[in-house]
């Protein structure tokens, strides 16, 4: 019976089974479809959706980002998808093993893996800080309702008069106290008591980035839960039903609904959505704003990760996975744009309410998602439960994610290595992983964290992913052939690539990127944090953790170069390029055509019209080289019957 669901990814073995060193096992793992679609929702509609998109598209002025952002996934986003979706499904391999089809760029791999470790650890601190807000809404009244708190400042304003839940009979004063605030508010910026809450309580923020000060302990220990709730999922799998993902994948939808009903209602609601759509043209033509929506299109669909290869190398050998990358990607951006639609419905009732302009009401980062939602919730009846639903709705969404992330290392690692020990010990791996991955994010709950993880966020996990997409496309299609791999999806699904993306994969994709990413080199600008602009020796670090994931590239190239056999040069790179004898399906009744073992002419004539010709002919070359092997043949060793040796150009025989 198959396990349902994450059961081929997340197990490394069946408890009580011996283990089994069989890549060929991994095939059909999902219980149906209709999981491995919503799973893959679950892995690609993230935290990116309800966070970074809406922090984008506010820091690159709303509607200059929707623009670029569509342009990019209809020409780089779904592709690429698709193209990771049918390379992992065709091999049945990870992120490591597919570049069995060009040994040389296996360095995109690891680079992959860099790229995954990097997001593995300030995902999770996100996540944490959602189980922190989890926690803190188990309440009567949302702490951050007010202004009346010790942490807050004389600049707050809040939605609601504080005394509102003290005595009904303050309601007399009102007017008087909207009036004093509307004066003072004319004067200088004021903030709302979720913005202070954020910065003042959660975080405590420091005044540079190398000022560290103090570990947040509360936010430690949220980081430590969350990654033994990751530990936890990953070593049991998830043995549902497979109605559980059917939860999980809607019930953000939900939550995501109400809010939008209810910020829509808000006074001021329409200015936050004028400016979530309409342009600014001037921000068009600046070149960040379309290396942004690249980077977003490439974070929010999970290119690039090697999850994608991951999760689709368990797929069913003839499975529809070109449909399946139209559904997740549309579905993702669909998600992406809807968030957008609620977050700034509320940063314009913030905007309404504080006197200020929009671009301006609200943290940067992903404070937006920690400062405009909560500022919602505490709108709503009964706003501690719906409080408790969004942020277990965001667990939710960033758990998803993080399993494949933290399964994608793991298994890459287990699958390299090989050895039987590492295999039946999958779990000890994956404990070491997270405690790794735990310990590397301790820095980011400091008061300082916040500037390091928009640092890694900005350049870790940025223009790596679409450098590493760029290179994996050139890879496929030009030192393995694009007909070579339109043939083998054409074998795959039954019909071969559609045009578009066939000149998207060949020629649009690799040339949008590359435009991209030269002219943000042109244009490049220092990131910065609200009004706190990043010293040069923290962009330095920056640097150099973007370009750690790419130089796996190259180095790994020279590596496999000058260990593959050849007396020039350009022999050893053309047998590095070259693809592995092992290269293809993994189970043999899938290795048909010129992936077929050999043959005899009795077995080609039992086969389709089609293959009888691809297989006749590698009869007739095989024929020759034999022939050639037996003419060259000029010292063949015999045994003699008195035991001794002698070769058959030997003028004295012992016959």
């Amino acid at each position: 019976m198959e396990e349902k669901q994450f059961a081929g990814i997340l197990n490394g073995a069946v408890p009580g089974e011996p283990v089994k060193k069989d890549e060929n096992s991994r095939r059909g793992n999902w219980g149906n479809q209709i999981e491995f679609v919503l799973t893959s929702v679950g892995y690609a509609v993230g935290l990116g959706n309800v966070w970074r998109f809406p922090y984008l598209c506010y820091r690159n002025g709303g509607g200059a980002f929707m623009l670029p952002y569509f342009i990019m996934l209809v020409f780089c986003g779904i592709p690429l998808f698709f193209l990771e979706l049918s390379f992992g499904q065709f091999a049945s391999l990870g992120c490591l093993g597919v570049w069995k089809i060009s040994p040389m760029f296996k360095g995109v791999g690891y680079g992959m893996m860099v790229v995954s470790t990097y997001i593995g650890i300030y995902y999770n601190v996100v996540i944490c800080i959602a189980f922190y807000y989890f926690f803190m809404s188990m309440t009567n009244l949302l702490p951050w309702t007010y202004c009346n708190n010790p942490w807050n400042t004389a600049d707050c304003t809040g939605v609601l008069g504080s005394g509102h839940h003290l005595n009904a009979s303050l309601a007399n004063g009102t007017s008087s106290l909207v009036t004093g605030v509307s004066e003072v508010v004319n004067r200088t910026k004021r903030t709302s008591p979720s913005e202070e809450y954020w910065k003042h309580y959660v975080l405590n923020i420091s005044d540079d980035i190398g000022n560290f000060g103090e570990v947040r302990l509360p936010i430690l220990g949220c980081l430590a839960v969350s990654w033994l709730v990751v530990f936890l999922c990953l070593i049991r799998g998830v043995k549902s039903s497979g109605k559980v993902v059917y939860f999980t994948a809607t019930f953000p939808y939900v939550v995501l609904t109400i809010l939008f009903i209810r910020g829509i209602t808000l006074d001021g609601a329409i200015n936050g959505i004028k400016y979530y759509l309409t342009p600014q043209w001037q921000k068009v033509l600046d070149a960040k704003v379309w290396g942004d929506a690249a980077s977003q299109i490439f974070y929010s669909l999970g290119c690039a990760w090697g999850g994608l290869i991951t999760m689709a190398s368990y797929n069913k050998f003839h499975n529809n996975c070109f449909r399946d990358s139209i559904i997740i990607s549309i579905t993702n951006c669909a998600t992406s744009v809807y968030a957008g639609f609620v977050i700034f419905s509320i940063l314009g009732f913030m905007a309404f309410h504080l006197n200020v302009p929009v671009s301006e009401v609200a943290d940067h980062g992903p404070g937006l998602a920690f400062v405009a939602y909560p500022e919602a919730l505490t709108l709503l009846p009964i706003s501690p439960l719906w409080s408790l639903l969004f942020f277990f709705m965001l667990i939710l969404l960033g758990l998803g994610t993080q399993f494949c992330l933290l399964e994608t290392l793991v298994t890459a690692i287990v699958d390299e290595v090989g050895t039987d020990w590492i295999i039946r010990n999958k779990t000890v791996v994956t404990l070491a992983v997270a405690i790794v991955g735990f310990l590397l994010g301790v820095p980011l709950t400091t008061q300082a964290g916040i500037y390091w993880l928009l640092l890694m966020d900005n350049y870790a996990a940025s223009f790596s992913l679409v450098i590493i997409s760029c290179i994996m496309c050139i890879c496929i299609m030009y030192i393995y052939g694009h007909r070579n791999y339109f043939k083998d999806v054409e074998m795959m699904l039954g019909f071969p690539p559609p045009l578009f993306f066939k000149v998207c994969w060949r020629f649009i994709s690799p040339l949008i990127i590359s435009f991209i990413l030269i002219f943000t080199v042109i244009q490049y600008k220092p990131i910065t944090y609200n009004d706190y602009v990043y010293p040069g020796w923290s962009l330095a670090i920056g640097f150099a953790m973007a370009l750690s994931s790419v130089i796996c590239i190259p180095v790994y190239a020279l590596y496999k170069i000058s260990r593959s056999p050849g007396a020039t040069f350009r022999e050893r790179l053309k047998h590095a390029c070259r693809s592995h004898p092992k290269w293809g399906p993994a189970l043999q009744e899938h290795r048909t055509g010129r992936y077929a073992p050999m043959a005899s002419e009795d077995t080609v004539e039992a086969r389709p019209l089609h293959q009888k010709e691809e297989l006749k002919d590698e009869l007739k070359e095989e024929g020759k080289e034999k022939e050639k092997e037996r003419k060259d043949e000029i010292s063949l060793t015999i045994q003699g019957s008195n035991g001794s040796t002698n070769t058959n150009n030997n003028p004295n025989p012992s016959a």
